[in-house]
């Protein structure tokens, strides 16, 4: 074998290769015969081990050559690891303290050693279990605007942004994967999408919507093209790990520079599905508490984000966009109000486009969420996913007439008790 070739990391193999890292071994303890290792990863693409030490544990993820939910007939490059840490790199600079320090990194093996999180769990498995977490919305409002605003030309060098773009640039097969399985598979009847039965004919009369399909495209459209800001690319509620008290984000290999829209809109999409999921989550009892928390949830997250990004406006808006020489220096302070609401609204149409986008992608294409997966009984579970789909169409095809989170708040919930059709 070729010296420092790729090979896949096993629960038996870790310790020796890993026992070396002198990074590793200072967090966890120097004789890896003592490592004990859990291979825990469950997500669609990598590989991840639990590694505990005398000392202390980290977190081991690898990236395999394939799309690990299909297998080796898909293969896919191990160099998402490298964006992977890169982002992670500039996630920690823009929004210290809310994403997992990194340990190691090896590029040619394809593997991120990093902090362990615990006693976190995934967001995604708190909702399902009903837990009302007190800081998930605030934490990620200010990390989407920390991130989003910093990592663009409205606040970086110009010239230090196109390097970055171009290093980015080059996540090339992890852009096609969104730009395939979430714009346009769900949208006909691509060889591995699956749905609930029983939802036939809803998903019939969505694949032969016409203002649909030329929406979803538009979003496409703005997700190969508007490379402003470098976004997570995958934030959803399988990327946030949390406790009572701290939110952490994690995996953003699909990270690369798009529209700032994007990781607001899969967020908040991911918040809709968990709302219309708790119907076939009410077998201990009412989840009806839980529905009005994740509305609040939403309606938190995005005004912290604006408020937030309104604040970096005025504060850190240092980059060639907006230039303060033609606003605040001329004492003009209502024409930097202006281009702000006009961004702030751009933001908010296109969130709302890629967010019910998500909603359909998650449903009708490969990968679908826990969050309706759980449900075991087959009906309810197609009911909760059809007002979805419905809740998702409406925001796709309306999102420039919609007016505020308060009435999508009403939308909600009248086609989760079946008031519309």
């Amino acid at each position: 074998m070729k010296e420092n070739a790729f090979e896949a990391l096993t629960v038996e193999t870790l310790p020796g290769r890993l026992g070396p890292v002198a990074a590793i071994a200072e967090r966890i303890g120097a004789d890896s015969n003592l490592w004990k290792v859990r291979e825990v990863g469950d997500g669609n693409l990598n590989l991840v081990f639990i590694v505990e030490g005398e000392k202390g544990t980290v977190i081991v993820k690898q990236a395999l050559p394939y799309v690990r939910l299909v297998g080796d007939s898909w293969p896919l490059p191990l160099k998402r690891s490298f964006f992977e840490y890169h982002a992670l790199s500039r996630q920690a600079e823009r929004a210290p303290g809310t994403v997992p320090a990194i340990h190691h990194f090896d590029e040619a093996q394809a593997l991120i050693v990093m902090e362990f999180l615990s006693p976190h769990i995934i967001l995604r498995r708190a909702l399902i279990e009903g837990r009302r977490l007190p800081k998930i919305a605030r934490d990620l409002g200010l990390f989407m605007a920390h991130t989003l605003f910093r990592g663009s030309d409205l606040s970086m060098k110009a010239s230090e942004r196109k390097a970055d773009l171009a290093l980015f640039a080059d996540n090339v097969e992890l852009c096609d994967i969104t730009e395939s399985l979430v714009f346009t598979d769900p949208y006909f009847e691509a060889p591995m999408n699956r749905h609930t039965p029983g939802l036939e004919a809803l998903v019939k009369e969505l694949r032969a919507d016409r203002d649909l399909k030329v929406e979803a495209q538009r979003m496409k459209h703005q997700f190969a093209t508007r490379a402003e800001t470098l976004v997570h690319g995958d934030l959803h509620s399988g990327s946030v790990m949390v406790t009572d008290t701290e939110t952490r984000v994690i995996d953003p290999e699909f990270a690369f520079y798009g529209p700032m829209a994007f990781d607001v809109g899969m967020l908040l999409a991911n918040y809709w599905m968990s709302f219309f999921s708790q119907r076939g989550h009410e077998t201990a009892g009412s989840r009806e508490g839980m529905r009005a928390y994740l509305l609040g949830v939403i309606d938190e997250t995005w005004n912290t984000f604006r408020n937030e990004f309104a604040r970096l406006w005025h504060t850190e808006r240092k980059g060639m966009l907006y230039d303060a020489a033609l606003y605040e220096a001329r004492n003009d302070g209502l024409a930097s109000e202006q281009a702000l609401n006009h961004v702030i609204h751009d933001i908010w149409t296109d969130m709302l486009g890629f967010a019910g986008v998500e909603m359909h992608r998650r449903i009708l294409g490969l990968a679908h969420n826990a969050d309706f997966e759980d449900i075991a009984d087959e009906a309810q579970r197609a009911s909760c996913e059809a007002a979805a789909l419905k809740f998702g169409r409406h925001i796709i095809v309306n999102r420039n007439k919609i007016q505020s989170l308060a009435e999508l708040d009403m939308l909600a919930q009248a086609l989760d008790q079946g008031k519309l059709s």
